[in-house]
């Protein structure tokens, strides 16, 4: 007869528990959006808004979707301000008919660790109306395996440097 075992652990130590009953099917059921697999937009105190893209890779290059709130202080002709930015540029913006303003952007992140990147949206009727938006993304060296992109974000392209010690191409003789 097999017996129901429990492996004890803290919640520190990422401990394993067991269930006490036998398990004929053990299903792990996760809602449709899990809270950590989609682009978070965070609103801030001051209307601006924080966008949180997960983790990224170094020397990639990627398209991020998201959605922000309706942005009555811009009114309806919203463009990306002219700021020049060598890793981040707004590609589209667009209004949805179910609300709110999705915005399409390109970013390569250049180095490792947590970035922000800042994008302002002004209107292009309403002087002096502006939104600045920043994306935040975690990044890892373009060595250290593949991450789980989140819903909203797709990569497009690398961009690899050439190193003559790893090449594969050995010649002819």
């Amino acid at each position: 007869m097999a017996t129901s075992k429990k492996a004890t652990g803290s919640a520190k130590s990422g401990g394993v528990r067991f269930s006490e009953e036998p398990a004929a099917h053990s299903h792990v059921h996760f809602d449709e959006k899990l809270h950590d697999s989609v682009v978070m937009v965070i609103p801030e105190s001051n209307g601006n808004f924080l966008v949180k893209v997960g983790f990224l890779k170094t020397q990639h290059r990627y398209e991020i979707d998201f959605t922000l709130p309706e942005l009555p202080s811009l009114g309806a002709d919203i463009c990306s301000a002219p700021i020049p930015n060598p890793h981040i540029r707004v590609i589209n913006i667009t209004h949805q008919s179910e609300g709110g303003v999705k915005v399409r952007c390109e970013y390569m992140p250049h180095q490792e660790g947590v970035l922000c990147e800042e994008l302002t949206l002004v209107s292009e009727s309403k002087e002096d109306a502006h939104v600045r938006i920043k994306v935040q993304a975690r990044v890892m060296d373009r060595h250290h395996g593949t991450p789980m992109l989140l819903e909203g974000v797709r990569c497009v392209g690398a961009e690899l440097e050439y190193d003559s010690e790893q090449s594969d191409w050995q010649g002819f003789d």
